[in-house]
């Protein structure tokens, strides 16, 4: 960043940081459409271009750390799980993403390393597990329950033990939690989601605390061959341009629905931290800058939860989450063996009565 950046506030980073300069440069950086380059820079794609640089800046500078950009937020991931030596140990927060638990799986299977299991919301359970780790890995806010874990606490035992510790902080975005700031020698993103923000990229990105933290994931994307194409990086730093408009109107959004949905007949569980008697909202209050757009509630049972869901028409049916549109989906069809019922909902930029409309109308019918 430049000197005048530093005092800038995340969101004004988040518009203006990234872009070429100079007479003459464009306004904004143009995907770089070019496998191979002339001698002296750049040798080839695979090791980076403009396009992720771009990109990388500006993820980085919301962070406050060093960015590099994936494939994928599984790219990402991996990248990060391949830092493990053979045979050792991933701690890993009850509450995680399905795909990372399938990935460690996969690998624990395979004898490559072991996934250790923790309840990450009892910061006890987590030190006496931390001896001989070697990776500690949490989600925050968690996907589906929206669990709110202690950042600061967790990376300070994670210090105290020497152990890195991932945050996957997809759900919160860098607008409202920053947790190299806490603790974390990683954080992940599916840039897929709230980052690119229109459903339409695949991408995901690493940041470390630093140029040498990010050095042996780096390695590992070269090796891996996990570059994101120009066209999706692109599209990646223009929705980022857009992260604090979308994520502000979203999350207001879904503060009112979360209310409203508390107080219907047919809900038996809301979990949002932006609720006061959710059992995240103090640490949320004390420890993001909002709540996020990210809600999930329950019904009686997994049929209700179908009924509903196919009683929605502004509410789309999708597995992914982040994008301007209002999407929503039963969890247990993944058989992730959450709370019974539970509809997690990606909050969109509608307008919030007419997605409140759209729910009620289909709750309202479980009664028919």
């Amino acid at each position: 960043m430049t000197d005048s950046s530093v005092n800038w506030t995340l969101q004004t980073r988040a518009v203006a940081l990234g872009r070429p300069e100079g007479p003459g440069a464009p306004l904004n950086q143009p995907p770089v459409l070019a496998s191979t380059f002339r001698e002296g820079g750049t040798d080839y794609a695979r090791f980076g271009t403009g396009s992720h640089h771009a990109f990388e800046v500006a993820i980085g500078a919301l962070e406050g750390g060093a960015a590099l950009s994936f494939a994928s937020g599984m790219a990402a991931a991996a990248a990060i799980v391949e830092t493990v030596p053979l045979g050792g140990t991933v701690l890993t927060a009850d509450n995680l993403y399905h795909g990372v638990r399938s990935l460690l799986g996969d690998l624990q299977q395979a004898g490559r390393l072991r996934d250790v299991r923790v309840d990450a919301l009892d910061p006890a359970a987590v030190e006496a597990a931390l001896p001989g780790a070697d990776l500690l890995w949490i989600e925050t806010p968690s996907n589906p329950l929206i669990q709110v874990l202690d950042v600061e606490e967790l990376g300070r035992l994670a210090q105290r033990h020497g152990v890195p510790m991932v945050v996957d902080s997809t759900f919160a975005t860098p607008l409202r939690l920053r947790p190299l700031e806490l603790g974390a020698t990683y954080v992940v993103h599916s840039a897929t989601k709230y980052i690119g923000g229109h459903s339409d990229l695949l991408m995901g990105v690493v940041v470390g605390r630093d140029e040498a933290a990010l050095a042996p994931v780096a390695r590992r994307r070269q090796l891996h061959g996990a570059v994101p194409g120009a066209l999706e990086s692109f599209l990646a730093l223009r929705g980022l341009r857009t992260l604090a408009v979308r994520l502000d109107r979203a999350e207001a959004s879904a503060g009112v629905l979360a209310e409203r949905l508390a107080q219907h007949p047919a809900v038996t569980r809301v979990c949002y931290p932006g609720l006061p008697d959710d059992p995240g909202h103090d640490l949320a209050t004390r420890q993001m800058s909002g709540y996020g757009a990210m809600l999930s509630f329950c019904v009686a049972s997994e049929d209700a939860a179908d009924r509903v869901l196919a009683g929605t028409r502004l509410v789309v049916m999708a597995t992914s989450l982040g994008g301007v549109e209002t999407t929503a989906e039963r969890r247990n069809r993944w058989n992730e063996g959450t709370l019974t019922g539970l509809i997690r909902v990606s909050v969109g930029i509608e307008d919030v009565e007419d997605i409140w409309a759209d729910l009620r109308t289909a709750l309202d019918a479980l009664d028919d």
